[in-house]
């Protein structure tokens, strides 16, 4: 099992959308800051070929709901490609995906358990 920590929180369904209306390059210009801070934090992490994944959403309050929160999942995903660490983010090299949620108001972050599957 290989782990890492995205401090912060990523942009949640809302944001991401929001993101999106404003112009047609918002959103490029967003996944390719979040993809690059997620590469950024992955970037030691060994070659994985197909792995389940368990991610722990440390919220900095309940404001928003579970499902919109997930939405930043697709940077993770696109960050670790960009790094390397998976050669794709398709049915292959993805397995199961569980997230869990606490609350944090002090250190908001991301925590990505990988375990590697055969």
């Amino acid at each position: 099992m290989v782990e890492f920590t995205i401090h912060g929180e990523l942009p949640n369904l809302n944001e991401i959308i929001a993101v999106s209306k404003k112009h047609w390059s918002s959103y490029s210009r967003m996944k390719k800051t979040y993809t690059h801070l997620v590469k950024l934090h992955a970037r030691n992490l060994p070659k994985i070929e197909q792995a389940d994944f368990e991610i722990t959403w440390y919220c900095k309050d309940r404001r928003q709901d579970k499902d919109n929160v997930i939405a930043g999942q697709k940077f993770i995903f696109d960050g670790l490609v960009d790094a390397g660490v998976l050669i794709n983010d398709g049915w292959s090299q993805i397995g199961d995906i569980k997230h869990t949620f606490e609350v944090d108001k002090k250190n908001p972050r991301v925590e990505v358990r990988i375990e590697e599957v055969s």
